[in-house]
């Protein structure tokens, strides 16, 4: 099939295994080949015989869509076939949302409205803790992830590069935080429940991100995730016995 060239992929040629076959997860040297003249052709897997990356030609909205509803091809796409460098900063965006949400709770629990500079002061510093509260519970939870992961599958985690695939497709994978945004300016009695069902959009998302990248079944990346909640909830455990509020 042809298509037009766009600009926004990789050229056509790269070193062997430089790319996933969405399918089937396996490498593919191309993506597509430049017959020039504005002529593309998308390259066929030589293992399962499909389009290596059908996405290439597809709207950018349709791309996001298909991520949302956790097709695996879509994440293959993304994760291995583009050149997305934003899990950094939507890491820290995600991070500041969900201090400003636990922040705001605890402003709602305070009946104190002192305009004081003081007053305003100790908010302030509230806001910057509930972040350094929000920081410490991702890491936890990734670090339960990692450890599971290298425990239970030590041959899928032997370099460093696998281990900076896989922060990468969580980090990318915990874009659902960000619904947090809609759901607290919106506010309605439904607002917990919204709150529930985001933290499981997301969870359902890093099992997909974790299955993608190590091509595993079901069963193992939910197991990784269940042991990252423990260690997440022992942290949230730790700061209620400090006397903190979470």
């Amino acid at each position: 099939e042809a298509l037009s060239g766009r600009g926004a992929f990789p050229r056509a040629m790269a070193a062997l295994g430089a790319y996933r076959c969405i399918e089937c997860h396996g490498e593919a040297a191309e993506l597509y080949r430049d017959y020039r003249r504005g002529v593309l052709r998308i390259s066929i897997c030589k293992s399962c015989q499909k389009p290596v990356d059908k996405y290439i030609e597809y709207d950018p909205v349709i791309i996001l869509i298909n991520a949302i509803l956790c097709k695996a091809q879509a994440y293959r796409h993304i994760l291995f076939n583009t050149k997305i460098n934003i899990h950094g900063k939507l890491c820290i965006f995600c991070l500041l949302c969900e201090a400003y949400l636990r922040w705001l709770q605890l402003q709602d629990s305070s009946q104190n409205t002192d305009p004081d500079d003081l007053i305003r002061y100790a908010k302030e510093w509230d806001f910057y803790r509930m972040f350094g509260i929000a920081s410490l519970e991702q890491t936890s939870f990734l670090v339960g992830i990692f450890i599971t992961l290298w425990w239970m599958r030590p041959e899928m985690l032997k370099t460093k590069s696998d281990f900076v695939l896989l922060l990468k497709a969580l980090l990318l994978s915990s874009y659902g935080k960000l619904l947090v945004i809609p759901a607290v300016i919106w506010e309605h009695d439904y607002t917990p429940l919204c709150l529930a069902f985001i933290k499981v959009f997301v969870l359902i998302s890093n099992s997909q991100a974790i299955r993608v990248t190590l091509n595993l079944n079901r069963m193992l990346p939910w197991l990784a995730i269940f042991f990252g909640l423990i260690l997440e909830n022992g942290v949230v455990y730790l700061f209620q016995k400090m006397g903190w509020d979470v």
